[in-house]
């Protein structure tokens, strides 16, 4: 099969991912949000969250677009075995950054590639991050920042929340929302080009 100018599809509503996706040259040709279930499964690890929801999300929209290749993601944040939700209220997101406050916590971002020839082809990245002691000034100047809102463990690194960041030991787009050099990789490696 000619895969070469083949739409691609990215199957996510985040301004995070296309801007990461515009970093490196790559525009989608449409932007199609996957409506999944994200509700993790009993036991399941944020790892194997983070990779099953970009798949689960990648193979909807891929179901009626067969003939595109499908660009799933999906961000975790781990504290241990637990995962951190994404913060729709204030209550939630001072209760991740109260948890996350002195300590590392990991964040897991799966991707995955539906292509036009029936495969799916998936990575995960894991980012570590370490970050100061929050006291509740800290935590109540960023929660009133608003930009918490809809972030998976309630910050977002990209912005106000970069000060409390001691360190990072891996991919740093990764904890933005996409991992841009495994998202390279898997394109590459399957055949997606610009016509």
């Amino acid at each position: 099969m000619h895969l070469t100018g083949a739409p691609l599809i990215l199957a996510s509503s985040s301004p995070r991912r296309k801007a990461l996706l515009d970093m490196i040259g790559v525009v989608p040709d449409e932007i199609i949000p996957a409506d999944i279930d994200e509700t993790p499964l009993k036991g399941e690890s944020p790892r194997d969250l983070a990779l099953r929801l970009a798949q689960g999300k990648a193979q909807k929209i891929a179901q009626d677009r067969s003939k595109a290749f499908v660009l799933g993601s999906d961000t975790v944040v781990g504290c241990g075995r637990r995962i951190l939700p994404k913060a729709e209220d204030e209550q939630t997101a001072r209760d991740c950054l109260a948890l996350l406050s002195g300590g590392s916590h990991r964040v897991y971002s799966g991707v995955a590639l539906a292509t036009p020839d029936g495969k799916l082809l998936a990575r995960i990245c894991e980012t570590r991050v370490k970050l100061r002691r929050l006291d509740n000034a800290a935590i109540e100047e960023y929660i009133a920042s608003g930009e918490w809102h809809g972030k998976a463990g309630g910050y977002a690194i990209q912005g106000l929340f970069a000060k409390h960041v001691i360190s990072i030991i891996g991919s740093h787009p990764n904890v933005v929302g996409l991992p841009v050099y495994e998202t390279w990789n898997l394109l590459d490696g399957a055949g997606w080009r610009k016509p």
